[in-house]
């Protein structure tokens, strides 16, 4: 399976603190977190599209896209979990509704997108087991905070390179 290009949005300063809390409360209780993951370009974001491979001329036209969005205004708006056997922790991100339209325009244009529709999140932990999601909840479990989305970037993991759009 090819390694998957992605634009990706990230908050600013303050909302990574945000994130990275919720990650330090995860590995300080022994439990998988996003904290753990040793890539380079590792830090909080938001996925708006992946795929085998971007060009230049899409990052161009997801710049233009999304250019009159940022910085957003977003909201975390609970916890939610990926998989089955072992399960993906996200925070779930409430986003204005030009900002969904932006993305979901972005998503049409880029082909072989990896998965249809688009769920705002940012990750907490992966391959949490199943035994431990109740107490994965409760470490992070918090009242909603609002977070601004304030940059665009290009992961191109061919050649390892994060452009910023």
């Amino acid at each position: 399976m090819p390694r998957m290009h992605a634009f990706e949005l990230l908050p600013d300063e303050a909302g990574c603190e945000l994130v990275r809390r919720d990650w330090r409360a995860l590995r300080d209780a022994g439990l998988p977190s996003q904290l753990d993951h040793r890539g380079t370009t590792n830090s909080p974001h938001v996925t708006l599209a992946a795929a085998p491979a971007i060009g230049e001329e899409l990052a161009r036209a997801a710049a233009g896209l999304l250019a009159g969005h940022l910085p957003a205004a977003v909201r975390t708006s609970g916890l939610a979990l990926f998989g089955d056997r072992r399960v993906t922790l996200v925070r779930l991100l409430t986003v204005p509704d030009a900002m969904t339209r932006a993305v979901l325009d972005l998503r049409a244009a880029v082909p072989d997108v990896a998965h249809l529709g688009w769920l705002p999140h940012v990750t907490l932990a992966r391959r949490v087991e199943p035994a431990d999601v109740a107490r994965a909840l409760a470490v992070v479990t918090r009242p909603d905070e609002p977070l601004s989305l304030t940059t665009l970037r290009h992961w191109d993991p061919d050649a390892g390179i994060v452009t910023i759009l």
